[in-house]
C-alpha cells in the first residue's frame, strides 16, 4: 500500500478534527491507528467518543491541564518526550496502518519535542504507515516533507466575541 505524510495547520479551527475524521474513516476500512495528542491533557469529548473504537483506535495523550510556554517545562517536557518514544515504537512496530501527531508542529515549534527527532520519524517511517501531524506553527522542515499539507485559515470565529469552547464543538 502507498502512504502519505499529512500536516494540517494553521490558525484556523479544524485541524485535530480533520485528524479524527481520518482516524475514524481509517478504522471503518479496518486500519489500526495510533492516536498521539502532544500538548493537550484537558478531558475533551472526543476522548469519550474514541473510546467507542478502542478495539481500532489506540489514543495516547501527552499534555498537561496547562499551557505550554515556548521551551516548556520539565513536567511537559517529559510528556513530550515519552510521546515521541511512543510514536516511534507505534510507527515501527507493523501494528498500525495510521500514526497520528496530534499538535506535535506545536510542540515542535515550542520546543518541547526535538524537531530532529521528528523529522527522523518522518524520514524513517515504513512505507505502509500514513502519517498525520496537526498544529499551528508547523515547521518548514515539516512541510517539506509533507505529501499533503492543508493549511486552515481563520476567516471569522465567534471566539473573537467572546463565545466560550462548547462541550461536543470545541471540546
Amino acid at each position: 500500500m502507498q502512504s502519505f505524510v499529512h500536516v494540517y495547520t494553521g490558525d484556523g479551527k479544524g485541524k485535530t478534527t480533520a485528524a479524527l475524521g481520518l482516524a475514524l474513516r481509517a478504522a471503518g476500512a479496518g486500519w489500526d491507528v495510533f492516536f498521539a495528542q502532544f500538548v493537550k491533557g484537558q478531558p475533551t469529548s472526543e476522548l469519550q467518543a474514541l473510546e467507542r473504537f478502542s478495539d481500532r483506535i489506540t489514543v495516547r495523550r501527552f499534555g498537561g491541564s496547562k499551557f505550554v510556554a515556548p521551551g516548556g517545562d520539565a513536567e511537559s517536557n517529559r510528556k513530550a518526550e515519552e510521546g515521541l518514544r511512543q510514536c516511534e515504537e507505534a510507527v515501527g512496530s507493523g501494528r498500525y496502518q495510521l500514526v497520528v501527531l496530534d499538535e506535535a508542529n506545536v510542540a515542535a515549534a515550542l520546543d518541547v519535542v526535538d524537531l530532529e527527532r521528528l523529522l527522523r520519524l518522518i524520514d524513517g517511517r515504513p512505507e505502509n504507515v500514513e502519517l498525520v501531524l496537526t498544529g499551528r506553527w508547523a515547521p518548514r522542515q515539516i512541510l517539506d516533507r509533507a505529501d499533503l499539507v492543508t493549511e486552515m485559515r481563520e476567516v471569522r470565529h465567534y471566539y473573537r466575541q467572546g463565545v466560550s469552547a462548547r462541550r461536543g464543538i470545541e471540546n
